[in-house]
């Protein structure tokens, strides 16, 4: 079996861009989904504790960081952003469900090689980082806007101007608001596109529009997933990012597996 699923040319100037076709997708597929996910991990835990590793050193690097600067009101922001890079870190993990469901031989050579070879990728890990960046900015204007005059000697009294002042009330009702529109923006950017730029030879723009109609063919259900895979990443980030190690992997092979029913191979 090939490398690569399709090795499409680049569209040459002046033509039309084809697209992957996309299919709609159910609660049924997601459980699915999520069995094959967890046959994965099985079949190479070594694999997914190390990316999930790597993703909790990242948590705690971020949480060590805004403690020691006494920036403890980013935390929720934070944890929510860093939820959202979520399907960035996993790129390993889905080169690993390729190789397993294809049958080529699984080795850490292999799944970095796969993964740097792929400069796509991290155009797309661009996108993800600028709106992770624009999320904190906005908390930082936000906070300055509502709270700005007030001064907080713990987190304790930032807590307490966040839930009992009429300020801090807004605060909480415009952030949560922006942040969920820049959530279901960056969910629809990026649902199937990692998996896709590592499947096949398609370019950032390509992959970002097949992934907003892979959501748009099915908005209750990947919006629903959505709303699973931040709630995962959050409780398991919550002991000290030691669930991360289980729930990271888990979710990126299921994710792999949803890609691969959503999006249409192409014929042989």
């Amino acid at each position: 079996m090939s490398e690569r699923s399709e090795r499409a040319t680049p569209p040459a100037a002046g033509t039309r861009r084809t697209y992957p076709i996309v299919r709609a997708i159910g609660v049924a597929d997601i459980n699915e989904a999520w069995a094959q996910g967890l046959r994965d991990f099985r079949a190479a835990p070594s694999y997914g504790i190390v990316f999930g590793g790597f993703y909790a050193a990242g948590g705690i690097v971020i949480v060590l960081a805004v403690t020691a600067l006494g920036l403890g009101y980013l935390a929720y922001p934070l944890a929510a952003a860093f939820a959202l890079i979520g399907p960035f870190a996993a790129i390993g993990l889905y080169e690993v469900s390729r190789r397993l469901e294809a049958g080529l031989a699984l080795s850490w050579h292999a799944v970095f090689g796969a993964i740097l070879k792929c400069g796509r990728l991290a155009w797309m890990g661009l996108v993800t980082v600028f709106f992770f960046t624009v999320w904190i900015y906005l908390v930082l204007l936000l906070v300055a806007l509502f709270l700005g005059t007030r001064s907080f000697h713990t987190f304790d009294d930032f807590l307490v101007a966040l839930t009992m002042t009429p300020e801090g009330l807004l605060f909480l009702f415009l952030g949560n608001a922006i942040g969920a529109l820049l959530s279901i923006a960056l969910f629809s950017l990026t649902f199937v596109s990692f998996p896709l730029l590592l499947d096949r030879d398609v370019d950032v723009v390509t992959a970002m529009i097949t992934s907003v109609r892979a959501v748009a063919a099915s908005p209750l259900v990947a919006i629903g997933w959505a709303i699973i895979v931040v709630l995962l990443l959050i409780v398991a980030c919550l002991p000290f990012f030691l669930g991360v190690l289980v729930v990271l992997p888990v979710l990126g092979h299921t994710t792999w597996h949803l890609y691969r029913k959503i999006v249409v191979s192409p014929p042989r």
